[in-house]
């Protein structure tokens, strides 16, 4: 299929599917039959096996349009996260149960992967899954869990094996948040709000026909979900002076009084680094094109973190007294963070989430380190030892 059959493609689904007369869940529904929700999945997964880059086109001209969206911002875990990683290593019948719910919003999702003993070593979980017949009985605590609170299934890394090393004991699986095993509590944040929840989960039940690959290959797994969550949250294609440095720089246009020679040399050099990290990001973004994301994405969280608390900083430093100014603090469970809403002082504090979510800092300069610049590894006693064997 050509560009030019592509819109056709759309403009008649268009007509046939008159945004303004059609159920807007129908209508959604309708167009990921079309194959016109993710047009780079496979035929009969939402897509018709196109480029991956002409999905912005699709996007736009549905915008055009005025059809309803998704609401993506109430999902990101699941179309981000959960989709690529059901896409690339799910069954078919995995792939025809979950993608299209999950694109239409009928299904929420959320991860469920660090724990407070495995947070920054995700690899030693010690959430447990135990076989019982053809279902899994699961027990643990998972935490940091964004949007627990609404979701209906979630993605789920427990440990199946204890007697190998703790990367190889490991099973992925797509569990019931519904059910009544599965307890979600708020964790109230710096910002005051709760997006994030821990999770405890007690004899809650998994199908095996919902483990997402081989029992014990949940490393690997995982691995896919990772890589898309952090080109996710660090490798977005878009426009210059979007985000937060969009955000300061309006501030500082729109305060001559409060400029300063050296405030201006910060901007400055924060302006580069968000542009060239711009930049970066439509280049994986144009790699994604050509197959699954690498370790890049690492790196690109790395320096979203690193300028996103930057700009923050800068942006309370340049308001003075009223970047101290806090407009609200009710406690509320949000359906999706604007990391560039409400005002200044939400943003620096909401910033500091972001060298530890999606994968920590320290943690990511070691991938870096190790898989893109091929540096030595560091040492890990742990690495052969059984896992039930390693203190704790």
């Amino acid at each position: 299929m050509t560009r030019d059959e592509l819109h056709r493609a759309i403009a008649e689904f268009l007509a046939a599917n008159d945004p303004d007369t059609t159920d807007r869940l129908e209508f959604l529904r309708s167009r990921f039959d079309a194959g016109l929700a993710w047009v780079h999945y496979p035929a009969g997964h939402g897509g018709l096996g196109l480029p991956r880059e002409w999905q912005g086109e699709v996007e736009r001209l549905f915008a055009e349009a005025a059809a309803p969206d998704n609401n993506p911002g109430a999902n990101t875990i699941g179309l981000g996260m959960a989709a690529p990683t059901i896409l690339a290593c799910g069954t078919e019948e995995q792939k025809r149960r979950f993608l299209r719910p999950l694109w239409t919003g009928e299904e929420i999702w959320c991860q469920l992967f660090s724990e407070p003993g495995a947070g920054s070593d995700l690899a030693n979980v010690s959430t447990r899954a135990v076989r019982d017949g053809d279902e899994w009985v699961v027990d643990g605590q998972k935490v940091w869990t964004s949007s627990a609170h609404l979701a209906q299934f979630a993605i789920l890394l427990a440990r199946t094996d204890p007697g190998v090393p703790k990367h190889r004991g490991l099973t992925f699986f797509l569990i019931d948040m519904t059910q009544p095993g599965v307890e979600v509590r708020p964790l109230r944040q710096i910002t005051g709000e709760a997006e994030f929840n821990e999770v405890f989960l007690t004899e809650a039940r998994v199908p095996d026909t919902q483990r997402l690959g081989a029992e014990g290959d949940g490393w690997r797994v995982a691995n896919t979900t990772l890589n898309t969550e952090r080109v996710a949250i660090g490798g977005r294609d878009t426009a210059r002076e979007t985000g937060m440095i969009g955000v300061v720089s309006r501030t500082w246009r729109d305060n001559p009084d409060l400029r300063t020679p050296e405030l201006h040399d910060r901007l400055l050099r924060l302006w580069v680094d968000a542009e060239v990290a711009r930049q970066t990001g439509v280049r994986l973004q144009q790699k994604l094109a050509k197959g699954m994301p690498g370790p890049e994405g690492s790196a690109m969280k790395l320096i979203f973190a690193r300028v996103a608390q930057q700009l923050s900083g800068l942006e309370v430093e340049m308001l003075g007294e009223q970047g101290l100014r806090y407009s609200e603090w009710t406690m509320v469970r949000p359906d999706h963070v604007d990391f560039t809403g409400r005002d200044a002082g939400y943003r620096y504090l909401r910033a500091k989430g972001n060298s530890i979510e999606g994968g920590t800092s320290e943690i990511l300069r070691n991938i870096v380190a190790e898989r893109i610049l091929g540096l030595p590894a560091e040492a890990r006693t742990d690495k052969d030892r059984p896992w039930k064997e390693v203190a704790r």
